[in-house]
């Protein structure tokens, strides 16, 4: 069966830094496009990053979240630096984002409030 379990999102003020994880199992991390998405209050499903022979950002995260793998351990993370209260959301772990097998976890909030 396959699982994506994300964790670490939290409440945080502006200007601080984050680092939300996903413990994948089921499949093989290292044969996937892995992506990071986000769902804020009302809106739709937005893209930020993946990774997966490339590396490649959504331009309102671009220079302060970094994605990464640990393929050994299965785990996906997403280093977020200078959050900014527009980054308050539900942080989603994406298997294949944009194909047929796309699949998400349940999601970790992070709100950005002072």
């Amino acid at each position: 069966e396959v699982q994506l379990v994300e964790s670490g999102g939290a409440l945080v003020q502006p200007g601080e830094s984050l680092r939300l994880s996903c413990v994948t199992s089921g499949f093989t991390l290292s044969r996937h496009a892995m992506s990071w998405i986000r769902q804020a209050p009302g809106k739709g499903l937005e893209w930020i990053a993946t990774f997966g022979g490339f590396i490649d950002y959504a331009n309102s995260v671009k220079g302060r979240f970094t994605i990464s793998a640990d393929i050994a351990k299965n785990t996906l993370f997403l280093d977020m630096t200078s959050l900014k209260t527009e980054d308050t959301a539900m942080y989603y772990c994406a298997k294949d984002w944009g194909l047929s097998s796309f699949l998400k976890g349940r999601g970790t909030q992070v709100t950005v409030s002072s």
